[in-house]
């Protein structure tokens, strides 16, 4: 037959507290200050992050000037080239252009290459 939840809770109780009724003196003693130490410790501030703030300050401060003062890609540069591509794939020659792709491939080969024959 399976005991319940409660009644197996109350026996675990009564054998904990019979187990600590028969600790000696000494041992209760240790005990007691263990608690007392782990308390303490659970309710000190932890200023542990406080030593690490100055760096963190500094490092953020360089990264940010660091940012600030490189250049990023411009637009202006990437623009100008984009655009005229799309021109040439907008235009109305595109479509014979791309009929003629091998011609234009022979021809920029043979430029390269100084070699029109």
């Amino acid at each position: 037959m399976k005991k319940s939840d409660e009644q197996m809770a109350r026996e675990a109780k009564t054998l904990f507290d019979a187990s600590v009724d028969e600790l000696d003196a000494a041992t209760l003693s240790t005990l007691n200050q263990v608690r007392h130490r782990a308390l303490e410790e659970a309710h000190a501030p932890r200023n542990e992050w406080m030593r690490w703030a100055p760096a963190a300050g500094v490092a953020s401060a360089v990264l940010i000037a660091v940012m600030v003062t490189l250049p990023g890609p411009s637009e202006v540069d990437v623009m100008p080239a984009a655009m005229a591509d799309m021109e040439i794939l907008l235009g109305e020659d595109s479509i014979e252009m791309l009929e003629d792709l091998e011609f234009y491939s022979w021809l920029d080969m043979a430029v390269e290459g100084d070699d029109v024959g």
